[in-house]
């Protein structure tokens, strides 16, 4: 499969409010698939109907080739979820939700190598509320590639966890990207959507107003390019040439910087330097700043992705 999921015109209602309002979207087979966007924005929504967890209201959905409304079951049977906060009994062991988790379905992996490779073994006899916020996540991880899925979905996997521990779950996606796994994940960290998704959609309002690779939607951003530079002496401002692409320059407090706004940064910088060798300057320091997907995703929302 070129796809492992196909949406057309998908619409979701409550009543009379419209949560999903006709998205369009593939996720390619192999692919770290994000889903960005504020709280409400309808994330959730649709990553529930494409887990067959939620029944959408009109449009066409396939995931792994089947309909998550009509074919629940068999779909289910090969798609991993891992949720946000993942409740367990507090006196079951590790151990026993794997295998209690593993008996839903058909096909499983070795439940004690999965225990071991995400370093879990030594807690697999542990009682669940016994267990760190890291330690937790990471058993609802092994909760959902005990059926070693094809399509695994990540809602907020690191939410809520200290650095070190979004390290170690971040670096485990990384390993199951490897394995050409097709992963969905919803994330509230911007730094971790750029690091992990091939691509990523930006949800507002119910609708995908932007969907991409990072770099494209950074390219595409009609935020510009920050050039600062930093020179051996002081500037005279009125000195300062109109370069072709730069919307903007300006001095810096300390006299010896100049900051310059460019929509095409490299064509610019190599016009400062120029300009710094023909007034007889040294350049002491230079910093580029390109537009991030958190200056596009403001942008593009006029949100925060938290708000």
């Amino acid at each position: 499969m070129s796809n492992a999921i196909a949406v057309q015109d998908l619409h979701k209602s409550y009543g009379d409010f419209e949560a999903v309002k006709g998205l369009d979207f593939e996720v390619r087979t192999g692919e770290v698939f994000g889903l960005l966007g504020p709280n409400g924005a309808g994330k959730t929504t649709t990553v529930e109907i494409l887990e067959g967890l939620r029944q959408r209201t009109s449009g066409d959905v396939r995931v792994l080739e089947y309909d998550p409304d009509r074919q629940k079951q068999r779909l289910k049977d090969r798609i991993g979820v891992c949720l946000q906060a993942t409740n367990l009994p507090d006196k079951m062991t590790v151990k026993e939700s794997l295998e209690l988790f593993a008996a839903f379905y058909t096909k499983t992996v070795d439940g004690d190598q999965l225990l071991k490779r995400l370093q879990l073994w030594d807690k697999r006899n542990s009682g669940y509320a016994t267990l760190s916020g890291g330690q937790k996540q990471r058993v609802a991880l092994a909760l959902g590639l005990i059926n070693d899925p094809q399509l695994l979905f990540l809602d907020e996997p690191t939410t809520g966890l200290d650095p070190q521990v979004r390290l170690e779950i971040r670096d485990l996606i990384e390993e199951l990207r490897k394995e050409h796994r097709t992963i969905v994940m919803t994330t509230h960290y911007i730094e971790e959507a750029e690091r992990l998704c091939d691509r990523v959609a930006i949800m507002d309002a119910g609708k995908i107003i932007a969907i991409g690779t990072p770099r494209e939607l950074q390219e595409k951003s009609l935020g510009q390019s920050t050039i600062e530079i930093i020179c051996n002496r002081t500037l005279d401002a009125a000195a300062f040439p109109a370069w072709p692409d730069a919307a903007s320059t300006k001095l810096t407090t300390e006299g010896r910087g100049m900051l310059v706004v460019s929509t095409r940064p490299a064509r610019t910088l190599v016009d400062i330097v120029k300009w710094v060798d023909q007034q007889g300057l040294e350049l002491e320091d230079v910093h580029l700043k390109r537009p991030t997907l958190e200056d596009v995703f403001i942008e593009l929302t006029g949100k925060k992705l938290r708000e």
